[in-house]
């Protein structure tokens, strides 16, 4: 078939786009033109990622988001945490619980975020009607995607990062039939009104690339094209001692950099993890960087602490057990490795996401709040004591590791595109317009 020019559009948290990464390297292996429609501050990471960085996107700071989220929690007397949730703007604890009037700072900064939201959408729209793709992926947090698919009548594509999907609930907001609160993406500006496509709304999602193995796939009204999850964590060096056979069971730790942010100080549950891991029988490892680091204190001497960023994957890869958030992109990467989790979700996603690993067998969650080190241990104990959950794992590894290549899924891709009439394959430029909005574009 005829090369197609791919559009990826990703939202500003670099690890909500991480999952897509293989796909772009199988795209442009397959001799395929991929750029990547991101915020300024993604253009590094997309680079890093051996990508085409197309940074025409308004970034939106979703850990500012976050912290609107539980700072309206607060209000409501749904606070877990001994330490009240940050300040959206300051980063501080607030002094009360209803020190932070979420009507009064949305009617501050409403019409900024809707002004970013439709700089942003209107941005994307003219960059794909001039670069005209054949194909759109995006991420479940990028309402360009979809917007784009819509507006240019191509297929858009959403790339799952982990077991959650556009019509989960968001946990601890009250639901009801007609005041839903999902992880779809909100469309501030009315982009999808502005240009006749209708409205955001799970059925948008016609197509999902899905790397999730079918026990902790999220439900899903479109298509479910199943993928392999091929890791990316980032670059990296591997530490010579991996090659080093542990005559313990390993146990690594890591936390979410971006976790203490959001939800404050004493959300951080490292040191209770080190004081429940000490004297255990176990190579227990310690995976800390920046501010974390920090955070985490004096920990003992027979743990191994790493400070330097070391992709994940090589951690996880021969561990028994892998102790984290319940982060997307952890959770992937332990599946893969066909590791035992035990989760500590603090909120938002992972309270979707870690009762997912529970339901399947390959672990147990504790909420972060209320995980002391008593309760830490005893897990570990009961993860580490028996075959189920590590055997659990290695199966569901195994069915990751079966699903079509993302080579595989860029043949089909090929064949559904084409298959689709010479409509959704649009002539390609070979000039710049004389006009657009899009200067910097080359």
């Amino acid at each position: 078939m005829a090369l197609m020019r791919v559009l990826f559009t990703v939202s500003d948290w670099t690890t909500n786009w991480f999952s897509l990464v293989p796909l772009g390297w199988a795209l442009r292996s397959a001799g395929h033109d991929v750029r990547v429609a991101c915020a300024p501050s993604q253009a590094e990471p997309v680079s890093r990622a051996g990508l085409l960085p197309v940074p025409v996107l308004v970034g939106t700071d979703l850990a500012v988001t976050a912290r609107v989220h539980n700072c309206r929690e607060a209000a409501a007397g749904r606070w877990p945490f001994p330490e009240l949730p940050p300040h959206p703007d300051t980063g501080r604890p607030l002094t009360a619980p209803d020190a932070f009037d979420a009507a009064v700072w949305y009617r501050e900064n409403i019409d900024r975020m809707a002004g970013d939201a439709r700089r942003s959408t209107d941005d994307a729209v003219a960059f794909a009607r001039w670069w005209r793709p054949h194909l759109v992926v995006h991420d479940l947090m990028s309402l360009e995607g979809p917007l784009v698919g819509r507006v240019l009548n191509v297929p858009a594509l959403l790339h799952l990062w982990g077991p959650l999907g556009p019509e989960d609930p968001v946990p601890g907001v009250p639901q009801d039939e007609a005041n839903k609160s999902t992880f779809l993406p909100v469309d501030l500006s009315g982009a999808f009104a502005r240009y006749g496509v209708g409205e955001i709304g799970p059925e948008v999602y016609e197509h999902v690339v899905d790397p999730c193995p079918t026990a902790v796939a999220p439900p899903l009204r479109g298509e479910r094209l199943p993928v392999r999850h091929v890791v990316y964590n980032g670059p990296g060096p591997m530490p010579a001692w991996l090659m080093e056979p542990s005559e313990k069971p390993r146990v690594c730790v890591v936390w979410g950099t971006s976790v203490s942010t959001m939800f404050g100080e004493s959300s951080f549950p490292v040191p209770r993890i080190a004081e429940a891991l000490e004297g255990l029988d176990a190579d227990v490892v310690f995976a800390l960087t920046g501010a974390d680091r920090r955070r985490a204190g004096t920990l003992p001497r027979d743990m191994r602490l790493l400070e330097s960023r070391v992709p994940l994957h090589l951690l996880l890869t021969g561990a028994d057990l892998a102790v984290h958030h319940a982060g997307g992109g952890c959770t992937m990467t332990a599946l893969a490795a066909g590791t035992a989790q035990l989760t500590l979700p603090p909120g938002h996603d992972q309270e979707v996401i870690a009762p997912r690993l529970t339901a399947a067998g390959v672990g147990e969650h504790l909420h972060d709040a209320k995980a002391g080190p008593e309760a830490i241990r005893s897990a570990v104990r009961r993860l580490l004591g028996g075959p189920g959950p590590l055997a659990r794992a290695r199966e569901l590894a195994q069915e990751m590791a079966d699903r079509p290549s993302p080579a595989a899924l860029v043949s089909s891709l090929e064949r559904r595109v084409e298959g689709g009439g010479r409509a959704l394959l649009p002539p390609a430029r070979s000039t710049r317009p004389t006009t657009t909005p899009l200067e910097v574009i080359t």
